[in-house]
């Protein structure tokens, strides 16, 4: 097992969306020697033949020390794979990047890196990267929902192809991603050329200060917060009318003034989630009752990774921060469920 978690970041876009050329420009940084990225083929992909040093039947070594996998079935047993192979000396790296299908879902992936045993002291997600073709972008959002949820799991969006739009095309279709994913930084692509420290290290760690975590959580001003429960509840950010996919998709962000009891928040979580089958994102700063120091919640889908602990936050803040991205979700949804965290533990379970 590795001393450390190898961080793992998702790369996923709809098709012809440019994860292609940003990759291959990723592999020409010299940030990235030290990184194994999984694809599905080799020849999906298309690397530029000019980074390769030299190939086997299953892996590609890349000039920049990236190492290139071909993903055959299994995505459990080709981590497994690279893993074992790093552990007796063979390869080295210390991040995974995962070139999905142009119509992919994250979400099985995550279930895979979390619920799988054998990798998930292994293996932790860093982030979701989502390439957005400003040329085309506006029309596949409108066909395909597909690309709408891509958008909408993403921690960071990567616009592509801005040199084929006009400066108010440009400026249109990142205001329709930002009201679809509010809380994702975008990054321009200048050729599929971007800055690798600005796509990786997004997911907050132990050492992560109270800045890095709450840009993590990254909770628009213009959603709602609920600084008292007994204050009304919020409603979803009200969605611009740009496509027939995007009313589908909603964000809700809730603050909460006093820690939280664990027992209570437990059975939150557990009945948020049993009733949200909706959920896309969920990402949260949480205080809890006894503790001195909160934790960093992350969700995709049904799935979440174990709460890592924030060390590095200062005393006196002791506010919890959620913010859930959706699909369908009901007006006041998150509001109405955090009604169960006014009860007292012991009247929680008796109602149960």
């Amino acid at each position: 097992m590795s001393a450390q978690p190898i961080p793992v970041t998702l790369l996923t876009g709809f098709l012809g969306s440019g994860k292609t050329t940003l990759l291959n420009a990723l592999l020409r940084d010299p940030q990235m020697d030290r990184v194994a990225v999984v694809i599905n083929e080799f020849g999906e992909i298309g690397l530029d033949h000019d980074l390769i040093e030299r190939a086997t039947e299953a892996m590609v070594l890349m000039r920049s020390g990236c190492l290139c996998c071909e993903l055959r079935g299994d995505l459990a047993q080709t981590l497994a794979g690279l893993r074992d192979r790093r552990e007796i000396g063979e390869v080295d790296f210390d991040r995974v990047v995962i070139e999905t299908t142009g119509i992919a879902d994250p979400g099985p992936i995550v279930q895979t890196l979390v619920m799988d045993g054998e990798l998930s002291n292994d293996f932790t997600l860093d982030g979701v990267l989502a390439t957005a073709d400003a040329a085309t972008g506006m029309a596949t959002l409108d066909r395909h929902f597909e690309a709408v949820q891509q958008i909408a799991m993403a921690d960071r969006i990567i616009v592509t192809k801005t040199d084929l739009v006009t400066s108010e095309e440009r400026a249109a279709f990142e205001a329709r991603l930002a009201t679809l994913n509010p809380g994702a930084p975008r990054e321009a692509a200048d050729h599929g050329a971007v800055d690798a420290r600005r796509l990786f290290g997004v997911a907050p760690r132990q050492s992560s200060t109270q800045a890095q975590a709450l840009s993590w959580i990254a909770a628009p001003a213009a959603l709602p917060r609920l600084s008292g429960l007994a204050e009304p509840k919020p409603a979803p950010l009200p969605l611009a009318d740009t496509g027939a996919h995007d009313g589908r998709i909603t964000s809700q962000a809730i603050e909460i003034t006093a820690p939280v009891s664990p027992i209570v928040f437990d059975l939150w979580l557990d009945a948020l989630m049993s009733a949200a089958t909706g959920v896309l994102r969920i990402k949260g700063v949480v205080h809890v009752e006894g503790m001195a120091h909160p934790f960093a919640l992350h969700g995709v889908q049904h799935i979440f990774h174990p709460p890592v602990p924030l060390p590095h936050w200062p005393e006196g803040d002791r506010i919890s921060r959620i913010v859930v991205i959706g699909r369908d979700l009901p007006e006041g949804y998150l509001a109405e469920s955090l009604a169960l965290l006014q009860s007292q533990p012991e009247v929680t379970v008796h109602h149960l």
